[in-house]
């Protein structure tokens, strides 16, 4: 493009030589001469835009004429203008809203993910990300991380209010009935299996002076007294003993809430506990075994794990799709959370053009800007020396219609 440009000025040069003879010999209404006024202006025009355009990158033919070499000199404030402009006008709060606002991101994710195969692909790079964080530590890492940030946060903690909550919400929504249930029918296996051992041990209580025969016959009516009572609570899940443990158990969950003694013994408590090394290896073993597990489940590309985290991520955006508000909601969320970053960071991001373009060269600034540019720059050329020639054609007719 450089070189059409320099071929088009070569050009007019060129015929305004030739024509310079013929417009003198035929006068200035003679038509070399309007030849030659074109072709003068041309090179006029084609001479001025050369100088306009190299004057920004370099000095022309290497004088240092003032105001010349402009992005080369000036460089420095080049990049702070380009960071405050993207910055303003690019990385403003309003801006990002709107963006955001316009591209409806919660409903076009939504409609994406619901499709199985892209789930599946989202769980599968996720996979890889965990399997990567997770693979990295070691279990000397995870045991350092243990005793050194989560047990003193676990022994700063009250655990009383929470553990009281807890037990409050299980009794109370039935949670534990399975576990009572449990415990029953075991106790009447062990009843039934273990007879004799219960009966020696009423017998073995009894007074020194009361005859063997009266010990065997109080033992024996214990003994099937307790399995008909175990059987009836294991039958009957109304049963007053089992409302008794109820009452209990809300009971203990009110006072692990409220009642200063209560929450005091169970502060000792975990304190004692957390303090023993067995108990902190224990923990260590089973956070351990929590990281094997899930770096096995990652690890399995058809696993229940992967399985279960698509089916559920396919739901979640099928409501997505389907629920208005929870696209609201959504949209709310990563809307404040891309408008937080962008204006919290903004002059870190805008900084960092500034910096880039501060460590350029100044020649090799130029010639970068002047390459991304490329033709347009000599278009500018090219169409001075045509807009030129035009000019001096219209200014030498002008001339001969005036008197």
């Amino acid at each position: 493009m450089k070189g059409i440009a320099a071929s088009l000025l070569g050009t007019a040069a060129v015929i305004f030589v030739l024509t310079r003879s013929a417009a003198a010999d035929g006068g200035s209404g003679s038509w070399a001469a309007y030849v030659q006024a074109g072709a003068e202006a041309a090179m006029v025009g084609a001479l001025a835009d050369w100088f306009a355009v190299t004057a920004l990158f370099r000095h022309p033919l290497g004088l240092p004429i003032p105001h010349t070499a402009i992005i080369p000199t000036r460089k420095d404030r080049l990049g702070e203008g380009l960071s405050t402009f993207i910055g303003t006008h690019f990385l403003s709060a309003d801006v990002v809203r709107d963006r955001l606002r316009s591209l409806a991101p919660a409903a076009r994710a939504g409609a994406w993910l619901a499709h199985p195969d892209h789930a599946r692909r989202v769980v599968s790079e996720g996979a890889v990300w965990l399997r990567g964080v997770v693979g990295v530590l070691r279990d000397d890492d995870v045991r350092a991380v243990l005793e050194q940030a989560v047990l003193p946060r676990l022994l700063a903690t009250p655990v009383g209010p929470p553990l009281g909550r807890l037990l409050t919400t299980i009794v109370t929504e039935r949670g534990h009935d399975g576990v009572v249930q449990l415990a029953v029918d075991r106790a009447v296996v062990w009843l039934v299996d273990n007879e004799r051992l219960v009966v020696h041990a009423v017998t073995t209580q009894a007074p020194s002076w009361s005859p063997r025969m009266v010990d065997d016959a109080v033992a024996a009516r214990v003994y099937r007294e307790l399995v008909r009572v175990a059987g009836l609570v294991q039958s009957d899940k109304d049963h007053p003993l089992r409302r008794s443990l109820d009452r209990f158990l809300l009971q203990a969950g009110d006072d692990l809430q409220h009642d200063l003694q209560t929450i005091h013994r169970g502060e000792q408590l975990k304190a004692s506990l957390l303090a023993r090394a067995d108990v902190r290896r224990a923990l260590g073993d089973v956070v351990s075994a929590v990281r094997v597990a899930l770096i096995e489940a990652v690890d399995d590309p058809d696993g229940a794990l992967r399985h279960r985290a698509t089916a559920a991520l396919v739901s979640f955006a099928e409501r997505l799709v389907a629920d208005a508000r929870l696209q609201a909601k959504v949209d709310g969320w990563l809307e404040g959370v891309v408008t937080h970053l962008v204006t919290t960071y903004r002059d870190e991001i805008t900084a960092t053009i500034t910096d880039t373009v501060g460590r350029w060269d100044g020649p090799e600034t130029a010639r970068r800007i002047e390459l991304a540019v490329g033709r347009d720059l000599q278009f500018i050329r090219i169409n001075g020396t045509v807009v030129g020639a035009l000019a001096g054609l219209a200014i030498h007719s002008v001339s001969q219609l005036l008197p």
